[in-house]
């Protein structure tokens, strides 16, 4: 397949691999080539299965990639997400919070001390709540490497068996046929659970997942409450949001 590409797609691909992320406006500017042009490589890239074009520009596909490697992609995106996520949680709530780079941004958010319980199954949310002095409930069950979460029929089982204030999960996915969607069924089974469990639930999603549909789907876009993200999706999806009476924040 990549014998297919030429010399400026493979640099565009070598910058994915070092970056994470493209941005069109960048690429034109070093390429020197029209927007059209760049679009077309882009979509050639996307073709291979290996990055997935975004509103402006390109990620490299979030098919369990390691924690560790997806953590600088969007980043200060992710951290507004956070903080206007966490400005909903209030004290004597019992939160539910998954593994993710955006989820992560809800406990850095947080204020030290604050008077909740959170349940979690990534590992380094509760480490960091774990400095906050933050209760904090840790699932157990096997841990998925990739992600550092615990998954299994003891997370399930235990995540499953409390009562939510407010749940917040990430997704890899959004589109208005296939709903929220992941990449690992394990990590797509805790989401249900806890959904299930949740008197609200919020997804929090960069608008690189805005269209796009991974291997699972774990909710419609009727069983969100909320929808936290960075850039408020087109026409036909933020409609799709709002006829599935989801409502769609934009963190500023």
């Amino acid at each position: 397949m990549t014998s297919e590409w030429n010399d400026r797609q493979r640099q565009i691909k070598e910058q994915l691999d070092i970056d994470g992320e493209v941005r069109i406006a960048d690429l034109k500017e070093r390429f020197q080539v029209t927007e059209m042009t760049l679009r077309r490589d882009l979509e050639k890239l996307e073709q291979s299965g290996l990055i997935r074009r975004t509103f402006g520009g390109a990620i490299l596909l979030g098919k369990d990639i390691a924690l560790k490697d997806r953590t600088g992609i969007l980043a200060e995106e992710k951290a507004r997400i956070g903080r206007k996520a966490a400005s909903y949680i209030q004290p004597g709530e019992y939160i539910f919070l998954d593994g993710g780079t955006t989820t992560i941004e809800i406990a850095r958010a947080l204020k030290p001390g604050l008077a909740i319980t959170v349940v979690t199954n990534a590992l380094n949310v509760a480490s960091e709540l774990q400095e906050k002095q933050i209760p904090t409930i840790v699932s157990g069950g096997m841990i998925l490497e990739t992600t550092s979460t615990l998954f299994g029929p003891y997370a399930e089982n235990l995540i499953g068996s409390m009562a939510y204030t407010r749940v917040f999960l990430g997704t890899t996915g959004i589109s208005a046929q296939h709903g929220f969607s992941n990449s690992n069924m394990y990590e797509a089974e805790i989401k249900k659970a806890a959904i299930r469990q949740a008197t609200e639930v919020t997804i929090v999603a960069d608008h690189s997942k805005f269209g796009a549909k991974d291997f699972i789907s774990f909710a419609h876009l009727g069983q969100a409450h909320r929808l936290i993200t960075d850039r408020l999706p087109e026409a036909p999806l933020l409609e799709a949001c709002k006829e599935a009476g989801m409502e769609t924040i934009e963190a500023s």
